[in-house]
């Protein structure tokens, strides 16, 4: 359950950076609601990672919470910032993921 936690607390990192991406494209009050937005993604992302962490072991727990946002990030910013997509972008963004996914299949967890 807690790895469910964990990944749904790395989503809410995404949608956090999202929301920070979407403040710096708004104009006159729909800044406040996007960094309104980006203040509660950030407060759930840190409850969810916090409650994850009570079974988790930390150094595993961050580096997936983290690779899950990072990786969320990118693909949000080529999909709808229209970040530049390059084949190192791709290599690498594919790496982090196999990464993530090593760290969860070795973790004893």
């Amino acid at each position: 359950m807690n790895w469910i936690t964990l990944i749904v607390a790395g989503v809410f990192e995404t949608v956090f950076a999202f929301c920070l991406g979407k403040a710096k494209e708004a104009a006159g009050n729909d800044v406040y609601l996007w960094y309104g937005a980006f203040i509660i993604a950030l407060t759930i992302s840190m409850l969810l990672l916090i409650k994850a962490t009570q079974s988790i072991p930390i150094g595993t727990a961050y580096a997936v919470w983290t690779g899950i946002g990072a990786a969320g990030t990118t693909i949000v910013g080529i999909f709808v910032f229209r970040d530049p997509v390059t084949f190192w972008r791709v290599f690498f963004l594919v790496t982090l993921i196999l990464s993530v996914v090593g760290l969860k299949s070795f973790s004893g967890n």
